[in-house]
């Protein structure tokens, strides 16, 4: 897999996660376009990308390709929370 085929599959799935579990009354439905690449990378013969969408509804993506086995996994996350610790001065 290159890397122009592994994002693309990434969004993909990503739209097809959302549509299928969107709220009808919502009125929406996302494409490829309303889907960007927070950040990946490739080790090996592996894919990981965060994935992320201009819906402002907190959740996040990530997408694995397991280039042993050739499959691609979906794990769905929502955001809760992004709160800041401040370290302790020594």
């Amino acid at each position: 897999m290159d890397v122009d085929k592994f994002i693309n599959r990434a969004k993909e799935l990503v739209v097809a996660y959302y549509n299928e579990h969107v709220e009808k009354t919502d009125q929406f439905t996302m494409t490829p376009d309303h889907v960007f690449i927070v950040w990946f990378c490739k080790t090996l013969q592996n894919w990981k990308a965060i994935v992320s969408t201009v819906v402002s509804d907190g959740m996040l993506y990530e997408v694995t390709y397991n280039g042993d086995k050739q499959e691609t996994y979906l794990d769905v996350y929502k955001k809760w929370e992004n709160v800041c610790i401040r370290d302790e001065s020594e």
